[in-house]
Parts: C-alpha cells; sequence; structure tokens
C-alpha cells in the first residue's frame, strides 16, 4: 500500500513537472521571429531567432511574427496625372518588418503592420508620383515611375521600420473619356 501511494504521488510529481517543462517551451519555425511580452517588464528589447526557446510561464508570452517577404496589392487606386487626366493603378508592394526592430513594431503598431500601415502610405505615395507626370508619360516612362514610387515608399516605410523589397505597377489604366480621345 505505501509503494502504491508513492507511485502515484511521484506520478502526480512528474506530470506536473512535465507540464511545466512543455509550458516553459516554444518553438520558432523558420522564416518567423519571436518577441516576449513579460508581464512586469512589457515588451522586451530584444528578438528570438528561429528554434526553440525557454520562458517563464505564466509571466511571458512569445509573440511570432512572420518575417518572410509579403505581398500587399492596391487595388485600383484613382490617382490624377499632372495634365489632370484619372488613371486607375494597381501595385504589387513586396515587404517585410526590419527584424532588429520587431519589439518597436509591436510596441506601436501591433502584429499586423503591414494592414495598418501599407494601404495609407501606398496610397499617399502613389497619387504624389503620378501627379509630376503627364498620362503618356506615365506609359513610356513606367519603369522611372515604378522606381520612384519604390524610393518614396522605401524612405517613408522606413519610419515604421518595415522594409520594402520592391514595389511594380501591375496595372495601368485610363478613364473611358481619354481612352476614346486618343
Amino acid at each position: 500500500m505505501a509503494f502504491a501511494s508513492r507511485l502515484a504521488g511521484s506520478a502526480v510529481g512528474l506530470g506536473i513537472g512535465a507540464t511545466i517543462l512543455a509550458s516553459s517551451l516554444y518553438n520558432v519555425d523558420a522564416g518567423h521571429r519571436a518577441v516576449i511580452y513579460d508581464r512586469f517588464q512589457g515588451v522586451r528589447n530584444f528578438v528570438k531567432g528561429e528554434g526553440t526557446h525557454f520562458l517563464v510561464p505564466i509571466l511571458q508570452r512569445p509573440i511570432i511574427y512572420d518575417v518572410r517577404t509579403r505581398a500587399y496589392m492596391v487595388k485600383h487606386q484613382r490617382a490624377s496625372t499632372q495634365d489632370l487626366q484619372q488613371t486607375i493603378i494597381s501595385l504589387r508592394v513586396l515587404s517585410h518588418p526590419d527584424v532588429n526592430k520587431l519589439p518597436t513594431v509591436y510596441s506601436e503598431i501591433g502584429l499586423n503592420y503591414d494592414e495598418v500601415v501599407l494601404p495609407s502610405v501606398s496610397q499617399e505615395i502613389l497619387k504624389s508620383v503620378v501627379a509630376q507626370f503627364n498620362a503618356d508619360q506615365l506609359l513610356t516612362m513606367r519603369e522611372q515611375v515604378s522606381t520612384q514610387i519604390r524610393e518614396n515608399m522605401t524612405e517613408r516605410a522606413r519610419d515604421y521600420n518595415i522594409v520594402i523589397d520592391d514595389v511594380a505597377i501591375t496595372n495601368l489604366a485610363y478613364s473611358k473619356e481619354f481612352m476614346r480621345a486618343v
């Protein structure tokens, strides 16, 4: 009887120990990074790389970020050219968060940084760049327009710790009146 109670007590202790150990481990998959939120200190100012890591259960939790390049589509955005022609432009923006600044990104913007920042930044930059060109220049100088949009977006997104990898014009259309006149 004493042996059975010691065995049951050992099994319970082993089970509790295994549960605590399992809850103090977390995995960071390839292409991801983790930021630790601590209930006492807030967001810790370091980034955990890929692999298995320890944390203090209940007091800390990992916030996992996907740091791979993601595509954001700006669809059917209206913009006026320098000669006041209405255009409809679609862009593809490839971006990822600055890995070293993930604690700041989490504190200031949150997990869905691209959905918060990129819509307004891309709209603002797209309209300002298109307004510098005539309607015919948008067609003939398409690569230069795309490069200028990329440079301006890269500079603007840097304020939010987002790295712009590429920007491409995927669709360029004019108003029906302009198309009939041409």
